[in-house]
C-alpha cells in the first residue's frame, strides 16, 4: 500500500478534475480500471471506453471546480464525494455532486466508478 494513501487520493482527485475540465483523455486512460462504469447526470451508464470518447469531445462547462472534498478509505477501497461548480455554457453558475470509488490494484489506485449528478 502506498506510504501516504490520502495524499495520493487528493491529488489524484484533483488531477481529475483538471483531466475533465482539460478534456485530458491520456491522463483518464491510465488512471481508469479496465472496467470502469460512469454514471452521468442525464442517468446514462458509459463503459471506459465510451467515457474516453466523451471526455475527448471536451466539456460544456467550465471552470470545473471541486470542494467539499470527502476522502474515506476503507482498506484497498476509497470513495471521494465532493461538490462542484462550474460555468454553464450560457455563462451562468452551476453546481453538482459527485462520487469517485478507486480501488488499490496492481499497487496503484485506480478510478473504478464515477456517479455524476447537478444540482
Amino acid at each position: 500500500m502506498p506510504d501516504d494513501p490520502m495524499k495520493l487520493l487528493t491529488d489524484l482527485n484533483a488531477h481529475y478534475i483538471r483531466s475533465v475540465d482539460q478534456a485530458d483523455v491520456t491522463w483518464f486512460d491510465a488512471n481508469l480500471a479496465d472496467d470502469f462504469i460512469n454514471t452521468n447526470p442525464d442517468g446514462t451508464r458509459l463503459d471506459r471506453a465510451k467515457f474516453l470518447l466523451q471526455i475527448g469531445k471536451g466539456s460544456s462547462v467550465k471552470g470545473l471546480e471541486a470542494y467539499d472534498i470527502l476522502i474515506r478509505i476503507l482498506g484497498t477501497y476509497a470513495i471521494i464525494h465532493a461538490r462542484t461548480r462550474y460555468a454553464k455554457p450560457d455563462g451562468t453558475s452551476g453546481a453538482g455532486w459527485y462520487t469517485d470509488d478507486w480501488q488499490l490494484r496492481d499497487g496503484r489506485w485506480q478510478c473504478v466508478a464515477e456517479h455524476v449528478s447537478r444540482g
